[in-house]
């Protein structure tokens, strides 16, 4: 008889549920602290692990993780067990506890991002923090802002709205797919900048593409014109290993929590660095806070509660894997199929070749089919899930995997890519 190692005599006899546990997950992390993350990156075992402390579901392969990615198991449970708790209680919850809970996950939040408790906020999600923003800035007519065509829609909308409202003039770039240097990116932003450029917004990592782009290269730029910088880091910020100490001093970054972080819908970040929290307006006013504190800009109402408690648990699972190990696997991932058809000559990437310019997220078309038609066509025939990205500078498809992604999965998708190809 075979002999079998303790954990996978457990899994004999349980099967995964016993993996679907915090104690699961440290045996699972135990077995592997000695082995670098690139290294890991690699060994699908470990990974058949993680994943089963997802509800993955069987009924299609899920390459759509950025829009929403699932919440692992332990946090689901925790997230449930709050909803309950705070049920029981009701509103006696509300009126004692909610605010002194709510302080502690912005607290382990700033910690993950590296800026002070007092510049961050929680949201519902980056399009609320970016909104936040620029709906908040006082504007005069003519003071002009930049933006890249492939920055996300609702934030292009909503400068449409402050041009219309206050006379603002929106200058709005195009970035290459391909970009030869990081030098090439910045003298783009660069030469869109003029006199009454009062904000420069930028996305961390593209999210129609994943290009991860020069954050603090280009805040460095806008900050010596006296331009501010807004970075929309919806898919950077538990998908990339950085601190906010990284992108050069950027004046405001927001994200989303339920994309990388694996926390339930409904939350995000906004940060604000200290000396431009006064020069922001609140959208919805709050008397009791000064115009110099951050929770002037987080007026929520009663609200569900139970998703900020949800950001301990998810930010509890993200650092057990670890953000270096977490993000070897979704570049890996992304690597293991974006290099199997990147030479074919019928099949189209709009995601850099170099590695350190992406990550999890790529971008990929077929001669002679709209984006719509390859989204269709994967889902029809392969049951394969993406989304299609028709839009000027980009036709494909976005592809996201995620750690519960296996090379199983996307070996079917690289199979009907090719035969797609014709």
């Amino acid at each position: 008889m075979t002999n079998l190692s303790k954990r996978q005599f457990l899994k004999s006899i349980v099967g995964t549920a016993a993996l679907s546990t915090w104690g699961g997950l440290d045996e699972t992390l135990a077995n592997v602290a000695h082995i670098p993350a690139v290294t890991l990156a690699r060994q699908e075992n470990f990974w058949a692990d993680i994943r089963a402390m997802y509800p993955v579901t069987t009924d299609f392969i899920q390459l759509e993780n950025g829009y929403y990615s699932l919440a692992a198991q332990p946090v689901m449970d925790g997230y449930l067990k709050h909803i309950q708790q705070i049920n029981s209680v009701s509103s006696y919850y509300m009126r004692t506890r909610q605010f002194d809970d709510k302080r502690e996950s912005q607290t382990q939040l700033a910690k993950l991002l590296g800026c002070s408790t007092n510049e961050l906020i929680i949201t519902r999600n980056t399009t609320e923090s970016l909104d936040t923003v620029i709906g908040g800035l006082t504007w005069k007519p003519g003071d002009e802002t930049i933006m890249a065509q492939q920055d996300y829609g609702a934030m292009q909308d909503m400068f449409k709205l402050q041009a219309r409202r206050h006379g603002v003039v929106n200058r709005t770039l195009s970035l290459p797919n391909h970009p030869k240097s990081d030098a090439e990116i910045v003298s783009l932003y660069e030469k869109a900048i003029t006199p009454k450029t009062r904000l420069l917004m930028v996305c961390h990592m593209v999210n129609i593409t994943g290009q991860i782009l020069p954050i603090r290269q280009i805040t460095e730029m806008a900050h010596k014109h006296g331009v501010e910088v807004l970075v929309d880091g919806a898919h950077a910020f538990a998908q990339l290993d950085f601190k906010l100490d990284d992108l050069g001093g950027c004046d405001y970054y927001a994200s989303s929590l339920h994309k990388w972080l694996g926390t339930p819908l409904g939350a995000g970040i906004l940060y604000v660095r200290k000396d431009k929290i006064a020069g922001i307006w609140p959208m919805f006013a709050d008397s009791s806070v000064p115009d110099n504190d951050i929770r002037k800009l987080n007026h929520t109402g009663t609200h569900p509660v139970a998703t900020d408690l949800a950001i301990q648990d998810a930010i509890k699972f993200h650092e057990r894997i670890g953000i270096a190990r977490k993000e070897a696997r979704l570049r890996y991932l992304q690597r293991y199929w974006t290099d199997q058809v990147r030479h074919n000559p019928k099949i189209i990437l709009n995601t850099p070749e170099d590695p350190a310019r992406s990550c999890a997220i790529a971008n990929v078309g077929v001669a002679g089919k709209t984006p719509a038609e390859l989204a269709k066509l994967l889902f029809d025939n392969y049951k394969v899930f993406t989304v299609a990205i028709d839009s000027p500078p980009v036709q494909g498809v976005r592809v996201t995997p995620h750690v519960y992604t296996t090379t199983a999965e996307l070996d079917v998708f690289v199979k009907a890519l090719n035969e797609l190809a014709g």
